[in-house]
């Protein structure tokens, strides 16, 4: 009897102990769009160090090439938006590049914060978090992202590569077959009030087999996105996908129950706490 209630016992620890793994699986990445980008400057590195310490699991940065062929982190093709002045990115020198303030349109306080390299990016996520390496030009810079991340020595885990242009998701996986690659999507709506939107679930299915990525990263609009859509994906062979970018806390529970493996939001901290209220 009493060796009888040892291997219940047992058995129950390893039922639970399932069961716990399984449900911090299915918890989603809280991911900082551009960093804490609601509180600092987009892709600096100032709003990425905000985004660890409003508990971000992962962080998300926008990458071109400059003049020079470095891999540099920012948004638009050119400065003027962040900067005041406008450079055309692939057109101007990295030094040219850091001589421009890209923090101080958010405020006095981020004046001096400057455009940081993939490089200066990497050094700042931490052992067991996660990057979001968006891409924003075509597979002309593939090699130089290769490049640098063997340089940096990073673990495969610790990146995933996402991007709109299906050419560059090929590139990346035959450059990169290690690390995770996601196909990117928007939504539109086929006329004004049809409630009938594209890409459809079955066509970022195709298009996910097509180039190859592991997974998709979609526009967040929850009257797209339901149980329906998910599991239309799914039965494509789509094996993940994330959302962004996610502001509200009600959306990052309709997410979260999709079972989305990441949640892009410029509030990292609002959104974390939404979700450890459920």
């Amino acid at each position: 009897m009493g060796r009888l209630c040892l291997l219940v016992a047992s058995g129950l620890a390893v039922v639970l102990l399932h069961s716990s793994v399984v449900a911090s699986a299915a918890e989603p990445m809280i991911t900082a769009h551009r960093g804490a980008s609601d509180d600092a400057p987009e892709n600096t590195l100032a709003a990425f160090r905000l985004a660890w310490q409003q508990g971000a699991d992962a962080i998300e940065g926008d990458f071109r090439l400059s003049g020079d062929g470095q891999v540099v982190c920012i948004h638009d093709a050119d400065t003027a938006r962040t900067c005041g002045v406008k450079l055309v990115v692939a057109d101007t020198p990295l030094a040219r590049l850091r001589q421009l303030d890209y923090g101080r349109w958010k405020g006095e306080g981020f004046a001096g914060e400057t455009c940081p390299t993939l490089a200066e990016v990497l050094a700042v996520v931490p052992t067991g978090k996660r990057l979001y390496v968006e891409l924003k030009t075509g597979p002309e810079i593939v090699p130089q992202l290769a490049h640098d991340l063997k340089r940096a020595a990073v673990a495969p885990a610790a990146v995933v590569l996402i991007a709109f242009d299906e050419t560059t998701v090929v590139a990346c996986k035959k450059r990169l077959p290690a690390l995770k690659v996601h196909w990117l999507t928007a939504f539109k709506e086929s006329s004004k009030g049809s409630g009938q939107w594209r890409p459809t679930a079955q066509t970022i299915a195709e298009t996910v087999r097509r180039c190859g990525a592991d997974g998709v990263g979609m526009q967040a609009r929850v009257d797209v996105i339901d149980a329906t859509f998910v599991e239309t994906l799914r039965s494509g062979g789509v094996g993940e996908f994330h959302v962004w970018t996610v502001d509200r806390p009600e959306d990052a529970r309709h997410f979260a129950t999709l079972e989305a493996v990441g949640i892009t939001t410029n509030r990292p901290a609002v959104i974390r706490e939404s979700l450890n209220e459920q």
